[in-house]
Formats: structure tokens, sequence, C-alpha cells
């Protein structure tokens, strides 16, 4: 290669992407002896020497980029970044590919440089787009210039909402804040995608690639990196934005940069689409014809940098740097990150100090084509480049191992965010590319691999964090396979665990789905999507299991759910009164045609059965054959699930003969002074029933029943629950009706012999501290009277009308409020 006199053919293969254009020219360069051929990416140079080898062998091919270097002792073929092309280098064959990229702002020079002088010995051949031919043919025109037709088609269709793309399709924006917002929806709608930017190093970035071409996920968000060099199976192109900052200034993308992108869509001879998302203003048609056609605005410029540099001094490097083109079409290039970096480090006294000559010069111009991967140019990095020079125009010429293992080694973590990451990588690819100077490091390849290490290992650790959090691979996987209309492989294990597909998606919990609470937003709707596609049949399974099932396989729960299987499948509601609540089937997306009523009518058979079981004393004593009297009282108590004040019940109570109590005692009835209640429904688990079935009746929260005999009132609860559960209230506690008619017995005894103080026996008898037994003979209507050694107590005397009608005395619980009048109002008590 270099500046060479000889003919060579030189040809220029132009057209749109998808022409097969590269593969042509490896097929060309393997034609010859030697080659070389130069291609705009990192990944893309690492791409084809890949392939080159699996077609020549390790030993004949070379690969030279900026960060890597695999140099057999006599390569033939040479593949390598544009910049890195040894340009000393005699071939047969060069090509350069994109070779319009000589109108780009950044690195326009380099290509320019190549297209005017870099030629192979028998054949040149230059690979691009159609926009740069004029400018070519009048620069170089004697190139032969052929132009290749797209393999397939390439349609615009118009605007969607980002919810809405097809399979397969990539978004594409240009800031990194953008394309993280937009793979955020994406994931939540439809599981995940994977991630593009030029940020990314090669190795990150083909691994999201490679999430993509594997099909894990059916999406692409990325920059316009995805524009060259990625060869994807992708179908469309949607543009999420088309305005981006190229360095300078915002600027909307032209009609070829769309082209460029949106070629991407479509392989080989697949067709692709291009389009917008609807948060955007449709393209133009002029745009939409273009981009179709593969007709744009030919180039108007190329940027042209000197590459015949004056080392002689500083001035004179910086001047030659900046001399202007004398060729038409050619326009100097913006100042270049190297040639800034010059400039910077000109200024600084101790730099200059050094570059004295042009051995000097010429280093220092070495050192400042370091890149800064952040792409910032800041302090940072030139005080970097100040540093290596200064060691390397040093007495010893090398960079010291110390200083440069705490340099390299800082960067040798993976924790971190996706920025962090990111910014790791930068600096490790900055010291990868120093590593490649054998003639500035002692042992480059030792420091060649701890640099590469370290960058792998970064870019393990990104694209594990760019994955967590942009991809939901269940989702993902649930959505593609949602799209096909063919069966999924499903399973539901004893303890309800679905699975479709192998993927855990949630559990039945009865008839009803549960997501997988890892799941939330549009993430569980496609569980539940998933779900309704394979449960369908396991519910008419399950529905004809319950309806058979025994009742041994049912439960009622305290909060009166009822359960089949450990899952809730019904619960009880109110109902005509109490003892009969009605039942409800919980509702399922999944149940078809009479399902729920098959379920209610097998948990109501339930109910019924469970309640006469429990409460058998009731359903007994209501349904026995008794005299009207005795068979009002055993209703009323059935009504009011077991217990009763005497009181509410004294004119019944005074019709019933002594052959009826008789009756009623054999049923489990006691017909106390102070209550009438059933002895056998006072259990624990029995109260708590009761007061579930209050609830139930009055369509209030399930009290909390009390844990023994007598306890400190919970204000919480209703007065008329604690009376459906068979509690009385004095003053500040409860007493069970039991408790409570052997209590007030006792108090009526003591009274009979006169008044009588508080003792410890007493307050026992009370289930209540002695401090607060006072107040419960105070509540019951006893008259509290002090004496030298204490308070004692006696009973009230009935009020003059009592004894003046012959009428009874009252009881103590006359004294009480009586929360009967409230289940009375409650139909619970008629």
């Amino acid at each position: 290669m270099g500046l060479v006199s000889r003919p060579s053919r030189i040809r220029a293969v132009l057209g749109p992407t998808n022409t097969g254009k590269t593969h042509l020219a490896i097929e060309r360069m393997l034609g010859h002896q030697t080659g070389m051929i130069g291609f705009p990416l990192r990944l893309l140079a690492r791409e084809n020497y890949d392939r080159v080898v699996r077609l020549k062998g390790a030993r004949a091919v070379a690969l030279i980029t900026g960060e890597e270097k695999i140099i057999p002792p006599n390569p033939s073929y040479f593949v390598c970044t544009v910049e890195s092309m040894p340009i000393d280098r005699v071939v047969d064959f060069l090509a350069v590919d994109e070779i319009q990229l000589c109108g780009d702002r950044e690195r326009g020079h380099v290509f320019t440089d190549r297209l005017l002088h870099a030629r192979g010995l028998s054949e040149t051949m230059f690979l691009g787009a159609d926009t740069i031919a004029p400018l070519l043919r009048r620069l170089v025109p004697e190139a032969e210039i052929s132009s290749r037709p797209r393999f397939s088609t390439l349609s615009y269709t118009g605007a969607k909402k980002l919810t809405r793309l097809p399979p397969r399709s990539a978004v594409v924006a240009f800031a990194v804040a953008d394309v993280f917002a937009l793979a955020e929806i994406m994931r939540r709608r439809q599981g995940g995608t994977a991630i593009v930017l030029g940020a990314l190093s090669p190795r990150a970035r083909n691994a999201q690639v490679g999430l993509f071409q594997s099909g894990e996920v059916d999406y692409l968000v990325a920059t316009d990196a995805i524009g060259m060099g990625l060869n994807m199976d992708l179908d469309h192109v949607a543009f999420a934005r088309l305005v981006k900052f190229d360095g300078h200034a915002p600027r909307r993308l032209a009609p070829a940069e769309i082209a460029q992108i949106a070629g991407r869509a479509g392989r080989h001879m697949n067709d692709g689409t291009f389009g917008v998302t609807d948060e955007i203003k449709a393209l133009d048609d002029a745009v939409v014809e273009a981009v179709e056609n593969h007709r744009f605005d030919p180039l108007a410029r190329l940027y042209w940098r000197n590459a015949r540099l004056d080392y002689r001094s500083l001035g004179a490097l910086i001047a030659s740097l900046e001399r202007r083109p004398a060729l038409p079409g050619l326009v100097s290039a913006p100042q270049a990150d190297d040639h800034g970096a010059l400039r910077a480090l000109a200024q600084m006294a101790d730099v200059a100090a050094m570059a004295t000559n042009p051995a000097s010069v010429r280093l220092l111009w070495e050192v400042c084509q370091i890149p800064d991967f952040r792409k910032v140019l800041s302090d940072t990095h030139a005080r970097l480049l100040a540093q290596i020079y200064g060691h390397l125009a040093g007495p010893r010429g090398r960079l010291p191992t110390d200083w440069v293992a705490s340099q390299v080694d800082r960067l040798d973590r993976t924790d971190g965010d996706i920025d962090t990451l990111m910014m790791r990588i930068a600096h490790i690819r900055t010291w990868t590319y120093i590593a490649h100077r054998a003639d500035w490091l002692d042992d480059s390849g030792a420091w060649q691999e701890r640099a590469r290490t370290i960058e792998d290992n970064l870019s393990d650790a990104l694209h594990d964090r760019i994955t967590q959090r942009f991809v939901d691979k269940r989702a993902a996987y649930l959505v593609r396979r949602l799209a096909d209309p063919s069966a999924l492989l499903a399973s539901v294990s004893e303890a309800g665990e679905v699975k479709v597909e192998g993927h855990y998606v949630g559990r039945l919990d009865g008839f009803r789905f549960r997501p997988d609470l890892a799941a939330s937003g549009d993430a569980a709707k496609t569980l539940l999507a998933a779900a309704q596609r394979v449960l369908r049949g396991e519910i008419a399974r399950r529905v004809a299991r319950l309806a058979a099932a025994p009742d041994c396989e049912f439960a009622l729960a305290a909060d009166g759910v009822l359960i089949w299987n450990d899952g809730a499948v019904g619960r009880l509601i109110a109902g005509a009164h109490a003892l009969q609540p009605r039942v409800e089937a919980i509702a399922s997306d999944f149940f078809e045609g009479e399902q729920r009523e098959i379920v209610r009518r097998r948990m109501a058979a339930f109910a019924s059965a469970h309640l006469r079981q429990r409460l058998a004393p009731l359903f007994r004593a209501r349904d026995a054959e008794l005299t009207a009297p005795a068979r009002g009282l055993a209703f009323q108590l059935a009504e009011a699930l077991g217990s009763l004040p005497t009181a509410t019940v004294a004119p019944l109570l005074r019709a019933v003969s002594a052959a009826d109590r008789k009756a009623l005692a054999r049923l489990g009835i006691r017909l106390g002074v102070e209550s009438v209640y059933h002895a056998g429904l006072l259990a624990p688990e029995i109260v708590a029933l009761r007061g579930l079935l209050w609830a139930v009746a009055a369509r209030a929260s399930v009290p909390t029943a009390p844990a023994g005999a007598g306890m400190l009132r919970d204000l919480a609860v209703d007065a008329s629950a604690y009376a459906a559960m068979g509690y009385r209230i004095v003053g500040s506690r409860v007493l069970r009706v039991d408790r409570f008619e052997s209590f007030t017995a006792r108090l009526r005894g003591l009274a009979r012999q006169g008044g009588f103080a508080v003792t410890p026996a007493l307050a026992a008898l009370a289930h209540s501290p002695a401090d607060e037994l006072a107040a419960m003979l105070v509540a019951l209507g006893y008259r509290a009277t002090h004496h030298p050694d204490g308070v004692r107590f006696a009973a009230r005397r009935a009020p003059a009308r009592h004894r003046r009608h012959g009428r009874r005395r009252p009881s103590s619980s006359d004294a009480i409020d009586s929360p009967f009048a409230k289940l009375k109002e409650l139909s619970l008590v008629r």
C-alpha cells in the first residue's frame, strides 16, 4: 500500500445497505495473494477478521485496530479499522468500506486520506453509498464506478404506537436518556428489549445483539450505532427521534442518514419496513420517496486534513495540521480530538519545554492520538496525556510499571450502575490502546492481556446490568409465544403452581389465577394472558372435581371464606338471618357457562351441613317437637345464635310449663335468672363461629372472639357482637353467659345476707381484677356505701311502682344497656 505510482485498477462499488458490497470485497481480496481492508468500526473489523480466519486460517490473517492487534509472523491479509491501516505496507488488493464517511465531520479526513492515497498494487476498491459518486469521480477520475441494487425492498409504513410495533423491530433514538426511557417502556409492554449504544464496548454490544438474534427478545432500542456494520435479522426500524446532537448543535437527520439506519431492516432477500413512532411527526413524502428509492443529494464536500506533517517544532506541526486543501470539493476538517489535545498540551509549559526537536514533537503527536473514548476531551484526559508524555520523553523513555498498574487497577471493579460501568469501559479502552504500544511499555503483551481481561469483565457486567434492567426474559418469551396460534405447553402442580412453556407464571388459588408477585403492571398482564390461554381446561377439570368432592375436603375459614384444596373458592354473605347465610363463589376470569353456579351450589351445600354439624344444639332445639311457647323460645334462641337475656323472653318463659322446662333442659337449654342459653355452644371455636355469623349478617368485620370466660371489653367489638357470641357486658368487662349467671347468683346470695365487700374470691368469680370489680357492681345496680372498715355494697330497692303492682324485682341485667336491641334491628332476634 502507501503512495504507489504504478497503475492499479480502482473500483468504487456503491449502493444502499444490503447489497452485498462487503461480501464482494472479501471475495476479491482473497482472490489475491495479499490484501488489506479497512472498516469503520472495531467490531466490524473483528467480525470480518473471524470470517477470513475461517477461510484462510489464523496464520494468514492479521487484525489491527486501535485497541487490538493480532499479527502473525507473515500474514497475507490485513483486516483493520480505517484509522489503523498500516499505510506503509504494500499489498496486492486494498479496500475501504463506507467510503462516504469522507463527509463525516469527525472522522472524514481519515477516509479522505485513504481515498486519495491508499492503493493496492493490483486492485483498489472503495465501498459505500451513492452519495459520494460525483466527488469521487472528480477526485479519483480513473475509478470505475458501479452501483449495486439492494437485494430487498424497503417500504415506509407510517407511524405506529410503541406498543404496537411488530416483533423483530428496532426503535431508534439518539440520547442515552431517551434510549433508556424507551427501553423501560418496551420492558413493561413487551417483556424486554436489547440495547445498542455507541458507548458500549464491542463485547457488550455483541452480547446485546446476541440477545436479539437468539430470539430471547423481539425488540431492540438503539442509537444510530446500528446504522453501520450490525447485520441483524431486523424486519422493521421505527424512529422515535429524528433530531440528534452532532457534537455542535441539534440537527435533523438527513434523508441519507435515515436510509443508512432504516436500511438495517430486511436482510438479504427479505423485505424490510421503516416508520416512526406516534410521538413524532410522520416523515415528509419527499423523504420517504428518497429513502425507498435510494435517491439522495450527493455529498457537497469531503473533509480533509494534511497528512504530511512538519515535526520541526510545535508551531510547525500545528501549522501543518491547519493547512488548507488545494483540491476542489475538499474542505478543512473541524479540529479533531488529537488536534485539540495537541493545542491543549502545547499550552503547558513543562510539555512545551520537552518538545523542542523533531523526535520529541513526533512523540508528542503520537501521544495526542491516544483516544478518549468518553468523547468529552476533558482536562482529565489532557492531564493524563501530559503525564504519559512526561514519562516517555524522560530519561528512561518508558511508562513506569507501578504507575501504569495504579491507573489500570482502579478500573478493575464490576460494581456500580450502567453509567458507572460504561465510564470504566471508556477508561480501560484508552489503556488497551496504550498497551499496544510495545515501545512505550515493558512487557506490553502482559498489559494487553490485563486490559483486555478488565474490559471483558466490565463488558460482561454491563451486559448483565442492562439485561437485568431492560429484559424480563419470562415475559418476553411469553409475549412471543402468545403471538403464535399453536398450543402452549402448560402444567399445574398439586399445589396450584402454573408453568407455561416451563416458565413459572403464578399459581391457582382456588379458581383464581394469581400472577407471580415478582411481576407488575404490563408484565402481570402478560402472565394473565398466558394463563388464559392454558387454564380454561384445568378450571373445567377442577370444577368437576369440586362438585364431586366430599365435605371433608372443604373448610370454613375464620373470615368466612370457603376453602377447597387450600384455595379460596367461595365466601359467606348475608342471608335471611344469621343462621342461614348465603354463599357466593369467588369470581374467576376463567369460569365459563354454569361453572360458577356449580361451585356456588356445592359450597352452599357444604356450608349448610357444616353449620348444622357445628351448631347442632341450635338446629336440634329449633326443629324439636315442642309446645308453642317452648318452640317459640327455641326459635328465638336459634336466631340469636344461642343466648338471650332472660328479660327479653320473659313473656314466653311465663308461658312455659314445667314439662316444657324439662324438655328444653334435655336439649341443652339453660333457663337462668339472667340469661337463656345453650350450654353446648360456649366452646371457644363455637364462640368464634357465632361471631363470624354475626359479622356476615351485619355486613361487618369479624369480631375478635374473647379468649376466655371473662376479659376486658374490646371497644372495637360491637355490643351486639358480644351478645351473639354469648357474652354479657358489665361495665368495662365482658363475661360469658354461664359465668355471668354464676356471678350474679353469688351476688344475690350475698345481698340477701346484707351488705358485702369486694373480696378476691368474688373478683375471681367475675374474672376481673379487684380494682375493676367495684365498677362492675355499680354497673349491675348495686349501691355502694362507705363504712369504717371500707366500701360495702347492697342491693338497690325496686322502684315503688314495682312494689305497688306486685311485679318481679328487676334482675341485675336490667341495669345494663341491652345490646339485643341492635340484634333485633339486624333481624337476628324477632
